[in-house]
């Protein structure tokens, strides 16, 4: 009986140490693998963001190695993030610099010579008359500059109301059509009688209209713009296509961009923000713009908007 017990309490004491032996072990790799982060952590700290925990036991510690490692990886993509938001507005400033630099430069330049009695006569009312549209143009600019800005701090009010589609179509092309006559440009308008309720802020449809046309008016160089609106399923599309110098297929995935130029729209006068306005504007009424374009041959827009009802 004696010799039963001492043999338990050998094999007892035995498991004992193997136990705590393990456990000790445990607590030692456990603690090695928190110093490793503590150093990978420390690294980073100073500046070196492209370090890792590197995990190789299966332990407690290596859920929170596998945590701290999909927090540095967000960590990581939100730095690249913002540093690729400051070089964008970087380029952002010196675009706009240049898009106000230029025509301020060459409305100057008209003014002078008017000041210092270099131009006489109707060529002086010439100038005149180019430096006023200069300056106009370049008050569109900034007012357009403004809108964007206010747009990107979703700082803009918006009020939304259910409005007929195509007779706020219809009253958007009013002002057009005597532009189009002055220019030379054909025009045909195809908007349905019937009635299609979408759900709109009345001021900010007109931006995108008139942002679309003025592109292809004053951009494109063209002598024909269609508007189309029609009804698909359950939403409104509305057409705006031209026949004007159309777009690059290497441009085409950017138009859409908020600093996207291609060399045309800047020699043509484009500041590349209309359209990104556009762009912005339509998904705030949860619809949708696409472009179909053919170098030389034309481009047209296609926005859809969700139908509350039609009538």
């Amino acid at each position: 009986m004696t010799m039963n017990i001492t043999s338990i309490l050998t094999i007892l004491v035995f498991v004992l140490g193997i136990s705590v032996f393990i456990m000790a072990n445990y607590i030692v790799n456990i603690k090695k693998s928190l110093s490793k982060m503590i150093i990978v952590l420390n690294d980073i700290k100073k500046g070196n963001r492209n370090r890792k925990v590197l995990i190789s036991d299966n332990n407690s510690a290596s859920d929170i190695g596998y945590k701290i490692n999909e927090i540095l990886d967000d960590y990581r993509s939100k730095i690249i993030e913002l540093e690729e938001g400051e070089e964008t507005y970087k380029r952002m400033l010196i675009g706009f610099s240049h898009d106000v630099r230029t025509p301020l430069t060459s409305l100057v330049g008209y003014l002078d010579a008017i000041h210092n009695k270099v131009v006489h006569g109707k060529e002086k009312d010439d100038y005149l008359e180019i430096a006023r549209d200069k300056a106009y143009n370049l008050k569109d600019f900034v007012e357009l500059l403004f809108e964007w800005f206010k747009l990107d701090a979703k700082e803009m009010a918006f009020h939304f109301e259910d409005v007929d589609i195509n007779e706020l179509t219809r009253s958007a092309l009013t002002d057009w059509v005597p532009i189009f006559d002055e220019r030379g440009i054909k025009f045909y308008i195809d908007i349905q009688d019937k009635e299609f309720i979408v759900s709109a802020d009345v001021n900010a449809y007109m931006r995108i209209i008139n942002n679309i046309i003025q592109n292809a008016v004053l951009h494109s160089r063209c002598s024909k713009v269609n508007i189309e609106v029609l009804q698909k399923d359950d939403e409104a599309v509305i057409m705006i296509s031209d026949n004007g110098k159309g777009i690059a297929r290497k441009d085409l995935p950017h138009v859409f961009d908020r600093l996207y130029k291609c060399d045309e729209s800047r020699s043509a006068g484009g500041n590349g923000l209309g359209l990104a306005i556009v762009k912005e504007l339509v998904e705030i009424h949860h619809g949708r713009i696409e472009v179909e374009s053919i170098l030389n041959e034309g481009t047209t827009f296609t926005i859809t908007i969700p139908i509350r009802k039609a009538l």
